[in-house]
This record gives structure tokens, sequence and C-alpha cells, in this order.
């Protein structure tokens, strides 16, 4: 991020410099163009054969030297301002590094059965977007198979969203009234939300559907007690039908960020339905590795420069703290508080007979043979007594 900042700042530089100096140009352009008119208008009163009046030429021959002067300047400072163009990538050279290899420790990708993975994972990916001709032709060049029943969610995933991004409602009415009981073992609300919309997309026609929204209503009957005050809201806007909802105190009903949010609701619950992460795992994880890559990238140029890369050994963990910030945060993530690590299943944390919690190499270090001294109270133990936890 420091270093995209660094080069906008550049770019910021180099855009003010150019307004400058189109504005510069085309002040003094404009007024070499109307001198010039000017003295044009006053020779075209010269007969063609008469000799020019002293002051006239007196005239021409200053505003020739204007114009080279002028011409002579205007060129300088777009040569000024071409060099000021190169510091740009000069800049972007300077802060961005091109050998992102560098900070890879191990063959994370090698191995066919890794590789199968990652075709999988982009496979995955493609499914998501609906780019189904992409993940077939990836299919046949990776040379892997997918299973019809990995395929399926998707495509009805797909197909359902599609209709949703056009106002079509029904078929994700169909699918929540297919999936009702687990749907309702989830809390979900998308069912409801589908009713309201439709109810409302009824009720924004005025009068000549009021009828045909009264029947519809009915389908809020198994709502009624969770939702009984949206839909007094609903049958209050009933009332406006004659003059318009939109001229109503129920016109924030139409508002459109309403199919936003059933296309967001419906993903949410169906990829919960299907056991399947709302997000794309590969647009999280190139999302946390852009994030991650700067950090990584200066502790590496860091560690080559004082001559430590050992540091950096092939062990399961990173040289720096990277924090990806909540979003990333799927977990819970225990920190030994004397140790300032993250537990990992090789060093776990555990409880001390007080209570207190630390990691399973700082219990090793901290102990005296068998005998252990927490380090936040008194309390006098034997290292054998702590127990291994689970968040």
């Amino acid at each position: 991020m420091e270093a995209c900042l660094a080069v906008q700042r550049e770019v910021e530089k180099i855009l003010t410099k150019f307004r400058s100096i189109d504005e510069h140009t085309q002040r003094t352009l404009g007024q070499l163009i109307s001198d010039v008119q000017s003295i044009r208008d006053e020779l075209s009163g010269v007969p063609e054969n008469a000799e020019l009046p002293a002051t006239q030429v007196i005239l021409l021959t200053q505003l020739s030297k204007r114009v080279k002067e002028i011409a002579g300047r205007i060129g300088l400072e777009h040569k000024d301002l071409h060099s000021s163009v190169s510091k740009v990538g000069k800049s972007i050279d300077r802060n961005f590094v091109s050998d992102f290899g560098a900070v890879v420790s191990d063959p994370t990708f090698e191995g066919p059965e890794k590789r199968s993975q990652l075709n999988a994972v982009i496979c995955e990916h493609f499914l998501r977007q609906g780019m189904l001709d992409t993940a077939e032709q990836l299919i046949r060049d990776a040379n892997f198979s997918l299973e019809k029943t990995q395929k399926e969610p998707f495509l009805e995933l797909h197909r359902i969203l599609e209709a949703l991004k056009k106002r079509d409602l029904f078929p994700a009415l169909r699918w929540a009234e297919l999936n009702r009981e687990k749907l309702k073992q989830q809390n979900s609300l998308l069912e409801f939300k589908l009713h309201r919309l439709l109810f409302i997309s009824l009720i924004s026609h005025g009068i000549e559907k009021q009828s045909e929204a009264l029947n519809y209503a009915r389908n809020f009957g198994p709502f009624a007690q969770s939702h009984s005050k949206e839909l007094q809201i609903l049958m209050g806007s009933l009332l406006y039908l004659k003059q318009g909802i939109h001229n109503s105190p129920y016109s924030h009903l139409l508002d459109p960020i309403h199919w936003a949010d059933i296309c967001d609701i419906f993903t949410r619950d169906a990829c919960s339905l299907l056991g399947l992460s709302v997000e794309s795992p590969l647009a999280v994880s190139i999302r946390a590795g852009c994030m991650a890559l700067p950090p990584l990238l200066n502790i590496k140029q860091v560690m080559q420069q004082r001559q430590c890369s050992g540091v950096w050994s092939a062990k399961d963990e990173l040289p720096v703290e990277i924090d990806l910030g909540s979003e990333c945060r799927y977990h819970s993530v225990f920190a030994c508080p004397i140790l300032r690590q993250q537990s990992t299943e090789n060093n776990p944390p555990v409880r001390l007979l007080c209570g207190h919690v630390i990691s399973r190499d700082a219990l090793n270090k901290l102990a005296n043979g068998n005998k252990l001294k927490c380090p936040y109270c008194p309390l006098q133990q034997t290292s054998t007594s702590a127990r291994t936890i689970v968040f």
C-alpha cells in the first residue's frame, strides 16, 4: 500500500504540473492568436503593392520575435514535462519489486496433488462467477475431472442470481420453498424477504394490481408472528395505492437497494446451505496475498542486506506478523503472552493449574526440571499438570 501511495504522489505531481502548463499555454497562445489576428485585420486594409508604414513593420517584427520566443518556451516546458513523466516509471521500479518468488521459501504448489487442488480452486472460482465455458476449458487443459455433483450447485446458484438481477423472483422463491426446513434451521429470512419484495413489486403498479396484491398477501401467513411489524408496514402501504407509493410515506419500500440486498441474502444462505463459503476462496487468498506481500518483500530485503536469510527457515511460520484485518479472521487464534507467537499444532496452548494459559514452548522454557512457577501469579506447580486446550 505504501508503494502505491508513493507512486500516486508522483503521478499527482505530474498531473498538477501538466494542468499548470496547459493553462499557461492556452492563455499565452490565445493572446498571441488575438494579436496576430489584429495585425492581420490592419494589413488587410493596405493595398497589395503599397509599402507598409514604419509602425506596422515594427509591430510585425516584434510579433515575429514574440512568436519565436513563445514557441521556444513552450518547447522547453514540454521537454521538462517529458522528463518529469519519466520519473513516474523510475518511481514504479523503485517502489515495486518484480521478484515476488523471493518470499516463497518452499515449493508450495509443486507436485501433482497440489497442482490438482489449485486447479480445482480456480475452477470453482470460475463456476461461482458463472464463467462455465472457462471452467470447462480449464478442466480439459489441466486434465483433471470435476464431478457433476460439484458443478450443479454452482450452476443453480448462478441461474437464480441471474434471474434476481433481472428482478425475476420466482426461481429463488421455488428454491427457498424446496429448502424451507433447512433454511428455518439456519434462522434464514430469505423466503420472507422474497415474498416481501414480490408484494412490493405488485403494489408499485398502483391501483391496477390492488386485488392481485391482496391475494398475494396470504403468503405472509406463516410469517405473521415473527415479522408482525414489517407486515403492518406493508399493509399500511395499501392505503396509498391510488396516489402512488412513490408519493407516500412508504416510498422507502421502492428503494432499489432491496434488490441488491436480496442477492446478497440469497448468496449467503445458499452457500451456507451447500456448505460453501460466501466468498470465493481464490478471491480471498489473492486479496490476503496482496496485503501480505509488501511487508514480506520488505523483510526479505532487510534479511538479504544483513545477510541473515537463515532466519526465514523452512518452518511453517512467517518472519513478521501480518495483520489482514477482521474480515480475514475465520477462527480464534491464540497468541502466547510470553513468546508472542501464535499457537500451532506443534505448539498448542496449555492451561496451568492457576488458570493462566501459555504456549507449550513457553512452558518448556519456563520449567525448571519438573517444577514450574506461573509467570503471572506465585503458584508453584509441576509442568506435567498443564493441560492442552482447544479454542
